[in-house]
């Protein structure tokens, strides 16, 4: 009884150190992100697995740098760059910035109408439906209690890994892949390196860093807090690429054993049946 309260007492203290680190990092496993990951699997297997340990040590220093000048300082980043580099310089960052997050929201709707495909509901009621509730929740939505509500979603990133581990791969190659360094030849294969560089940009985003900032300085996170905010950012970082392996473990388990390299879309009938690609590379066929 007692060894159940202090595993609960650690989990509800995790569950309350975990706020905008978590979510940022978690949220940017999106529908460009799961795509790219899943490609990847498709495409190669476990041979990109290697990509996830620089991907996670890069993230957690960006997430935890982040955090930790949002706390010190006070000041979000758009903030902090025009102070030491000037208005000429933070415009144009900012303008690259508003290029890159539309690009992230275009891949998010087509996300939305591709998902939304699956149960045969047309893209001119999904993405209007979904944009007009993201535009309510941020308009008229509590912050405080939005957090709460996303860093629970985060969690269910979970499923990947539970689908993953039901996919049955090869264990022992998905860790010698991650561990091992690519060879010559693979870096010399456009398409390998394509996607080498493709991961780490849909896993390291510039939107990250300001939103994190700014979500630390918003919540007016005291200094005396630092060791909790950098806690919740390097473990959000950590649990977020964890999630991203297991995407690419559990595509190269079936899609990729079964020959199936491409990945059209989420409604793709290949993609949705992996029992049938496993009988598929089975039978030969």
């Amino acid at each position: 009884m007692n060894r159940w309260r202090r595993w609960r007492m650690s989990i509800l203290l995790i569950l309350a150190v975990l706020g905008p680190g978590f979510i940022t990092a978690n949220v940017d496993n999106d529908s460009g992100g799961i795509y790219t990951y899943a490609t990847a699997g498709a495409q190669f297997g476990y041979a990109l697995l290697w990509t996830m340990i620089p991907m996670a040590i890069m993230l957690a220093f960006a997430q935890e740098i982040s955090a930790r000048m949002g706390v010190v300082t006070g000041k979000g980043l758009s903030e902090l760059i025009r102070e030491e580099f000037g208005l000429r310089i933070t415009a144009m960052l900012m303008f690259g910035l508003v290029l890159c997050n539309l690009g992230d929201v275009v891949s998010e709707f087509a996300g939305v109408s591709s998902s939304a495909a699956l149960f045969h509901i047309s893209k001119w009621i999904s993405v209007p439906v979904v944009a007009v509730l993201v535009w309510v929740l941020v308009v008229y939505g509590d912050y405080k209690k939005l957090e709460k509500l996303f860093v629970v979603l985060s969690f269910l990133y979970i499923a990947y890994i539970i689908t993953a581990v039901l996919a049955h791969p090869n264990w022992s190659s998905a860790v010698k892949d991650t561990l091992r360094l690519p060879h010559l030849r693979d870096l010399r294969n456009s398409d390998y390196l394509y996607l080498s560089v493709g991961l780490i940009g849909a896993t390291v985003a510039p939107w990250q860093q300001f939103y994190l900032q700014a979500s630390v300085v918003d919540k007016g996170t005291p200094a005396s807090k630092l060791k909790f905010a950098q806690i919740d950012a390097v473990f959000g970082s950590v649990f977020s690429i964890i999630v991203a392996a297991f995407i690419v473990i559990a595509c190269a388990a079936t899609l990729f054993v079964g020959n199936i390299h491409q990945i059209r879309d989420a409604a793709s009938r290949v993609a949705l049946h992996p029992v049938r690609v496993l009988d598929r590379a089975g039978n030969g066929s």
